[in-house]
């Protein structure tokens, strides 16, 4: 599955999924812009995707939730190579399991800017130019939690399940233009990020629990669906919410 001197910007590139689809993306030619709030994991994965057979890949800071930076590493990512043929909007934030009345409004606002809004900036920003190369394909990274809830991350299953329905949108919106929207919902995966989630009323444990296949989710399974997705082997599809699951939405 090539995608040869395609122009890919990640966010949320330097750690996790995000690392893992910037790396996979590369290793199937593609050029990367690696876009994370911390610049120096992003610079470190830039430079390993560099020291590699394949496509090339560039570091870029930005904070997703503020739209100058979003306009920014869109631009970039056009000045570097000419084109953004694929965005994957995948930063995102975990909150920890809280009973809804014991939720901060800064802790909702911070959920939904990062998780949701960030989706919204991204698409505003590199839907004309898409438009103007003649389409393009966004990826945007929701959860099996914007399908079935988990207990107490009202915030984060709210951003979710609002990605789920703005990809829906976008696809029907942007589907005269060439360009395809997908959403990939990840199951409980294995990163750093994982263990945020935990509170008194919820633990991994219990997420492993619910998943069929008897295991979290890997990077890498999220970084293979969206190779697929943005690829043509995927060109019917728009519009959908993939499950990387293990059976999770049974």
């Amino acid at each position: 599955m090539s995608l040869e001197r395609t122009a890919v910007a990640v966010t949320g590139a330097g750690s996790g999924m995000g690392e893992a689809t910037a790396e996979r993306f590369a290793e199937r030619g593609a050029d990367v812009v690696v876009v994370d709030v911390d610049g120096e994991a992003a610079t470190e994965v830039a430079d390993r995707i560099d020291a590699r057979d394949g496509g090339s890949a560039v570091a870029h800071v930005a904070d997703v939730s503020d739209a100058d930076d979003v306009s920014a590493f869109v631009d970039r990512t056009v000045e570097e190579f000419g084109t953004i043929d694929v965005l994957h909007n995948n930063a995102g934030i975990p909150q920890q399991s809280t009973p809804v009345e014991d939720v901060t409004e800064e802790t909702w606002d911070g959920v939904v800017d990062v998780n949701l809004k960030s989706a919204f900036l991204g698409a505003k920003y590199a839907v004309p130019h898409m438009r103007d190369q003649g389409g393009g394909v966004i990826l945007n990274t929701a959860s099996t939690a914007g399908i079935r809830p988990r207990t107490g991350l009202s915030a984060y299953c709210a951003s979710k399940g609002g990605m789920i329905t703005l990809t829906k949108q976008l696809a029907h919106e942007l589907a005269s233009d060439d360009i395809r929207v997908n959403a990939i919902c990840p199951v409980a995966t294995d990163t750093a990020m994982l263990p945020s989630f935990s509170g008194e009323e919820l633990r991994v444990d219990d997420m492993l629990d619910t998943i069929p296949l008897g295991r979290l989710a890997e990077p890498g399974d999220i970084a293979n669906a969206a190779v697929f997705l943005a690829s043509d082997e995927a060109a019917m599809i728009t519009g959908t919410a993939l499950e990387v699951d293990g059976g999770r939405d049974i």
